[in-house]
């Protein structure tokens, strides 16, 4: 990458980054707000282009993406879930991909209907950013909201295999219907297989370290390295390759389920690390995305077409990928009961209300315009192919992402009884860490009179003391889960945890002041202020997370 090119690829992260912070602080959607200015800065005449490299967005970008989330992913949940996953993350992209190429040959007939399929697999996996973070946002229900998280993590898989079958046939090296199922199979197998071993391999690794640095070093090289293995893995010829996408996920729903063993300190680290990567990436996908919209004009005043004709083509492309999701998820809901989605009960109606929020969250993103990017230059119909999935990805985004919110608060989608169930679990589970804790605490004390020679009024005052702290902080977690927000804020803990914050500002800049005086060397007080940050750190997690 030549450096003129290079340096406005870091203006466009920094300017999507500066984008993205002032949404926080106004509380609008990131994806939104720099989608709407990047199409404004790519129609300024002289602005420099960005041109969306494939393989740049699908080696790079996504598997790290990828992986965060299902990192972050419940197994529990996602078995839990796995039918209305498989159905919306699968069969309805496959649906979609037929669908989609149908109206396309309606439109287009003279388009050959291979290259109608490839815009269909490249519009129809929808991409679940924006929905889930909109979603978390406004307190969608937890089974809502795993099985979007569900499918964003298999949808990619089944419409980039698609994808390649459809190239294969533009290309006349595609083979039967069977041999379509079999690439898709193999891909399932292989990837699944690639992930597994990799999630393994790093586990083997990590447990033996006993580093936090060095162990989520390696993890960031798992997205990568699982993701490229599976998909050069060619185990029955040219034409069957793992799927890199199931290999990211796989791995990252085994390494997320087994941090459970790892350190605490490896957990902070890993949440930090990727958090910090999912916004930079989230970021510069949705600027990229609408970036491309010069490239996409000048490929379709090449077409040879009418542009009125183009300009409808889209817009109707557009209106059957946003409405084919619609019926579909109500359809594979209320026929047949092995196809519901979020049933909770063999005998419970999945709720219409979460099922509407679903059916409009069909948001597509950067992969459907990289997958369009990636279309082979002598593919006959590339210049459609690549206006219509822009124009499904950045209409999908501005009309489903803006009108989302508001369908959400009008149509209440809540669980009423999910906040009860959680408090209760929680003061549960608190209650009998509690009493683990304290029958810990007499064994201690017990083997330290063996052993030690220390008076017994000493020992007894040690474990009132420690008693203390571990009674202090169940009756933090009480107060949070129990009482009411202004509670909260006028509870005791609150108060005790705000004056110790207090406290700890105050050392902090005592210590400082120390070292500006020449009477504390640089390296002491690096050491200090990392102790010093990280119980503020902890202080301010309970006022922000329990006490607001």
């Amino acid at each position: 990458m030549r450096s003129m090119e290079t340096l406005t690829l870091v203006g466009v992260l920094a300017g999507s980054l500066g984008l993205t912070a002032i949404a926080r602080r106004f509380n609008l959607s990131a994806p939104l707000l720099i989608v709407v200015v990047a199409l404004g800065v790519a129609l300024i005449p002289g602005v420099p282009r960005v041109e969306l490299e494939p393989e740049l967005i699908l080696t790079v970008v996504l598997p790290p993406l990828l992986y965060s989330t299902s990192l972050e992913s419940s197994i529990a949940h996602f078995r839990a879930n796995l039918r209305p996953i498989i159905t919306l993350g699968v069969l309805l992209v496959v649906a979609t991909a037929f669908v989609i190429a149908f109206v396309v040959h309606l439109l287009l007939p003279d388009l050959p209907w291979a290259s109608a399929l490839v815009l269909g697999a490249v519009v129809s996996p929808p991409d679940a950013v924006t929905a889930v973070a909109i979603g978390r946002r406004l307190g969608l229900p937890r089974g809502v909201m795993t099985v979007l998280t569900g499918e964003s993590l298999v949808n990619d898989a089944a419409a980039l295999t698609l994808y390649k079958v459809a190239l294969a046939a533009v290309a006349g090296t595609a083979g039967s219907l069977g041999h379509g199922f079999a690439v898709f199979a193999v891909a399932t197998v292989v990837g699944v297989l690639v992930g597994l071993v990799a999630g393994g391999v790093v586990e083997l690794i990590r447990t033996r370290l006993d580093d936090p640095l060095l162990e989520s070093a390696f993890g960031i090289v798992v997205p990568f390295a699982a993701y490229v293995t599976a998909e050069h893995l060619h185990p029955f010829g040219s034409a069957f390759s793992g799927s890199g996408v199931l290999a990211v996920v796989t791995a990252g729903l085994f390494l997320g389920h087994r941090s459970l063993r790892a350190s605490p300190a490896t957990r902070v680290q890993d949440r930090s690390v990727w958090a910090s990567i999912d916004v930079m990436l989230e970021a510069l996908v949705f600027a990229l995305m609408a970036l491309q919209l010069p490239f996409v004009l000048d490929g379709a005043q090449h077409a040879a077409r009418d542009n009125g004709t183009l300009a409808l083509s889209a817009i109707i492309v557009l209106l059957a990928t946003m409405f084919v999701r619609i019926p579909a998820v109500f359809l594979s809901s209320y026929l047949p009961r092995s196809l519901q989605l979020l049933r909770r009960t063999k005998h419970d109606p999945p709720p219409w209300r979460s099922l509407a929020v679903i059916s409009w969250t069909g948001m597509r993103g950067v992969v459907t315009i990289a997958a369009a990017s990636g279309v082979p230059a002598d593919t006959p119909g590339r210049a459609e192919i690549q206006l219509f999935a822009f124009a499904v990805a950045v209409g999908t985004v501005l009309i489903q992402g803006l009108t989302l919110p508001p369908l959400i608060r009008l149509l209440k989608v809540q669980d009423p009884d999910e906040d009860a169930r959680d408090q209760a679990e929680e003061l549960a589970a608190r209650k009998v860490a509690q009493k683990a804790a304290h029958e810990r605490l007499h064994e201690l004390v017990r083997d330290q009179l063996s052993t030690l020679d220390m008076e017994p009024e000493k020992m007894k005052r040690l474990e009132q003391r420690l008693e203390r702290v571990v009674d202090t902080r169940y009756r933090f977690a009480q107060a949070a889960i129990t009482l009411s927000g202004e509670e909260r804020r006028d509870s005791p803990q609150a108060q005790f945890a705000k004056a110790r914050r207090e406290l700890l500002i105050t050392q902090r800049a005592a210590m400082i002041e120390e070292n500006r005086a020449g009477r504390l060397d640089d390296d002491v007080l690096q050491k200090v202020l990392r102790e010093l940050d990280l119980e503020e750190m902890s202080v301010t997690t309970t006022l922000t997370n329990r006490m607001s």
